[in-house]
């Protein structure tokens, strides 16, 4: 799940080894820098229960946390626990770096029974458990109600949107009338200039090869999938309907002007085209409302629009992983069962920075939000069996990103036929198998 957070190092010891004592020190890497203090919480808590044991906690930022991450298991030094991503599982797996937990699991009679259906599922293979679930996150659409009224719409205009990749339905309606040009003109009334526009109806992040906040939302909802089963050898990017649904977010930008172009956006988030009041409206992951919250107040969640198969959401969530080489792994496998725990988990249920991957919080959770004025059912009344499917788990994670990038960017900028450009990257995949 991605991952945008202030980088902020709470030990500057972190990287150091661990020095032997009576006393065992844990050393935990994570990235969120909302999420930091409320593990800082829980590590206090398990240090109160545990005298023998220290929780050493290091957050840096989502990119330079995966390069140190690398280069701490290349140098033999790598964190004794850390927070893991769906996306580097196969490849963390297969070269041995993480604990298969599912022994220790046994032999502790640890119950996983709690935690939200399909979370430990992610995280299995051939009965193998790498992680321990620590949250889960859906996507919904966030939107400033601001620029909502001066538009003359209400939330409950945003509360049932449909959509399907022909002419965009309800959800193209929306779109166009919250794009205004210079002149105050918007996206559906006469004289709407596409070549001044003030602000974009609908802002993307660049699109990436899971497209969890991007595109994946409206392909699953014609009924299209990654994979027809978790660690698959075969790929599904040559199905018409995703290039029916990649072809109409490329004509929002190209033909509409109700979003940036890929020329347009740069390297520039949604985040930064909302807070900078280029944007309207955009699709975002639930690890990102309180960025929100902070940095624009003006913004409200709305649900997906429901597509020809319905309303769907990619069912993502971290995990706390243990590195193979630590020297500590008693210890270490007792923090991560602590994370996993109730203990842990109402506390980070009480801090609405997450959801937390026990089930019976989530109304704790929400209310938590609550408090803070934010009402987040957008994002769990989608969080069922019946409307999530799961980020695409294989090997060749790395490989893969890199072919289906490539090619999401010349359909975006209108290079080549798009089936054909998409059909091209899938042999290219699936060959890899």
């Amino acid at each position: 799940m991605k991952k945008l957070s202030l980088c902020v190092l709470i030990s500057a010891t972190a990287l150091a080894p661990a020095v032997a004592s009576a006393q065992d020190t844990v050393r935990y890497w994570m990235w969120d820098g909302q999420q930091a203090p409320v593990y800082q919480q829980c590590a206090d808590a398990f240090e109160a229960e545990n005298p023998d044991i220290r929780i050493e906690i290091t957050q840096t930022g989502w990119d330079q946390y995966w390069t140190n991450l690398t280069t701490s298991f290349i140098s033999g030094d790598a964190p004794d626990v850390f927070v893991n991503h769906l996306m580097r599982l196969p490849e963390f797996a297969a070269n041995d770096m993480i604990v298969d937990l599912a022994p220790l699991i046994e032999d502790a009679d640890y119950d996983t029974a709690g935690y939200l259906p399909g979370l430990l599922d992610n995280w299995s293979k051939d009965g193998a458990v790498y992680g321990l679930p620590k949250d889960w996150a859906t996507v919904a659409v966030a939107y400033d109600r601001d620029k909502l009224e001066a538009a003359g719409m209400t939330p409950e205009d945003l509360a049932d949107m449909s959509w399907n990749p022909e002419d965009g339905g309800s959800f193209q309606n929306v779109i166009a009338r919250l794009t205004v040009d210079t002149n105050g003109k918007h996206g559906d009334e006469a004289g709407f200039d596409p070549n001044s526009v003030a602000t974009f109806g609908f802002v993307l992040n660049p699109l990436s090869p899971q497209g969890e906040t991007e595109w994946a939302y409206l392909a699953a909802s014609t009924g299209w999938q990654f994979i027809d089963e978790p660690w698959s050898d075969h790929y599904n990017f040559d199905d018409p309907r995703l290039t029916e649904t990649l072809v109409w977010l490329r004509d929002l930008a190209r033909v509409h002007h109700f979003m940036p172009t890929v020329e347009q956006t740069g390297r520039l988030g949604a985040e930064t085209l909302m807070f900078s009041d280029k944007g309207a409206m955009t699709v975002t992951g639930s690890w990102l409302i309180g960025l929100y919250h902070q940095s624009k107040p003006s913004v409200a969640f709305a649900p997906i629009p429901a597509g020809p198969e319905g309303r769907k959401t990619m069912f993502n969530g971290l995990a706390d992983s243990i590195w193979s080489g630590s020297p500590v792994q008693e210890s270490a496998w007792k923090w991560v069962q602590f994370l996993g725990s109730d203990a842990c988990q109402s506390i980070v249920a009480g801090s609405a920075v997450v959801f937390p991957a026990q089930e019976d919080l989530m109304d704790a959770t929400v209310e938590a939000y609550a408090e803070k004025g934010i009402d987040v059912s957008a994002f769990t009344e989608v969080a069922t069996p019946e409307t999530t499917f799961a980020p695409p788990i294989t090997d060749y994670g790395n490989e893969i990103a890199s072919i289906v990038k490539a090619a999401l960017e010349r359909v975006m900028l209108g290079q080549g036929d798009p089936q054909e450009v998409l059909e091209q990257a899938n042999d290219e995949v699936n060959w890899l198998f």
